[in-house]
């Protein structure tokens, strides 16, 4: 019991010198980068707490090789592994094709509740951008995980379930939608699930000294779901944190437009707008809260303003647990090949350390993986961009990020 992770009543974790945490290592060229990301995590906590401190990796069955050897794909005995241990670090999997579940990432978000996706963009210095300032970008977005087009509900064109549903929807409105040739999807938005996500959000600022939490949202056309999403955003600035909030409105009635010290500006921006703000004044934003959809368009255009998606990090946590991962996908055409960009594993692992409150060892991880690219030693998708590099491969990109250590 002495290397389970606990949870503290407010919900912050007890951890031991020595916790199990388990691994799944992913399909496609999910072991390459996993392997690679366990040689630094590894090698970072040696150097950091010279032995006082190690990770227990435990590996637990999903995806490709579950299926193999169990028959599924997302064995309940691996959710309760992770509900147990409470955190958990998974490389990309392999959504099942015309049969199963749509995604066991989602299912694993759902089935979990861990309705936070938390993926920061940040600038790593001499990693090519398409950006002329990449270095004002340093931005968090804050996912809600678990509904708007998560929850997938959708009747395929003409279906019973689809002429139903028109046909209700005819009757209460003057949109005359043909029942026979319209599909239908819904996307729910909840007071409930809204409110603790953007609270997790605000608080993440106030934890971490950051200047603003901007609420992205489409709220001007879908009034109801997303409007309401803006609402409720703002409701919980108001009443759980209004001694740390002031909103934007505030700030150049009362302000001048310069926040008094200790102040977070909570501000709204619509979601097309969004996109153009985060190009063009990016030092403006800081924390990003976006229903589901929003949050994944905006999260993926952020990673390829730093440099793409194998240097993305990402999180998903809950009350209860979490689960870091890769954000990308398994790249089956390179599998086994120890060929691929690692980062973004290693840096969802820097931010599981960081979780854990080992903050000292992932501080390790990204100085060492700066140092690495500095010195244009870098896998094949970097090395064909820089001038004058050396392209390793995955396993040699993790050795060389563990040899500059200090």
């Amino acid at each position: 019991m002495e290397n389970i992770i606990k949870l503290n009543q407010d919900g912050s974790l007890i951890v031991p010198d020595t916790p199990v945490i388990p691994y799944i290592p992913g399909d496609g060229t999910g072991p390459d980068i996993w392997n690679a990301t366990r040689l630094v995590l590894d090698q970072a906590v040696k150097t950091a707490y010279k032995g006082d401190k190690k990770i227990i990796f435990q590996e637990i069955l999903a995806g490709e090789d579950s299926f193999k050897k169990t028959g599924e794909w997302l064995p309940k005995e691996t959710l309760d592994q992770i509900e147990k241990y409470k955190v958990a670090i998974k490389g990309p999997l392999t959504t099942p094709v015309g049969h199963g579940m749509r995604s066991l990432n989602v299912a694993i978000r759902q089935e979990l509740d861990l309705f936070a996706c938390i993926r920061p963009a940040k600038y790593i210095k001499g990693v090519p951008s398409p950006c002329s300032e990449p270095e004002k970008i340093d931005m968090i977005i804050f996912r809600e995980n678990t509904e708007d087009i998560y929850l997938g509900i959708e009747w395929e064109a003409g279906t019973k379930e689809a002429a139903e549903a028109l046909s209700f929807i005819n009757a209460r409105t003057s949109k005359n939608l043909d029942t026979a040739t319209t599909g239908i999807g819904m996307k729910p938005i909840s007071e409930q699930y809204t409110k603790r996500l953007i609270s997790k959000a605000i608080q993440y600022a106030i934890d971490n000294n950051r200047k603003n939490v901007t609420i992205m949202h489409k709220g001007n056309i879908m009034k109801y779901t997303e409007g309401a999403f803006l609402k409720w955003g703002y409701e919980v600035g108001k009443n759980e944190f209004k001694d740390n909030i002031i909103t934007e409105q505030d700030l150049w009635d009362k302000f001048d437009g310069k926040a008094p010290g200790g102040k977070i500006v909570l501000k709204d921006r619509i979601a097309d707008n969004m996109f153009q703000q985060v190009l063009l004044r990016p030092s403006e934003y800081d924390v990003i809260a976006a229903p589901n959809l929003n949050g994944d368009y905006i999260s993926d255009l952020l990673a390829a303003m730093v440099g793409g998606l194998g240097l993305a990090p990402g999180a998903n946590i809950g009350t209860n647990c979490a689960v870091f991962e890769a954000t990308h996908g398994t790249a089956p055409k390179y599998a086994g090949m120890d060929k691929v960009n690692p980062g973004s594993l290693i840096l969802s692992g820097a931010m599981m350390l960081d979780h854990l409150g080992w903050d000292r060892a992932s501080e390790i991880i990204h100085k060492a993986l700066q140092k690495t690219i500095l010195n244009k030693t870098v896998t094949y998708d970097l090395a064909r961009q820089i001038e004058g590099s050396t392209k390793l491969k995955c396993s040699e990109f993790a050795e060389q990020i563990c040899s500059l250590m200090e």
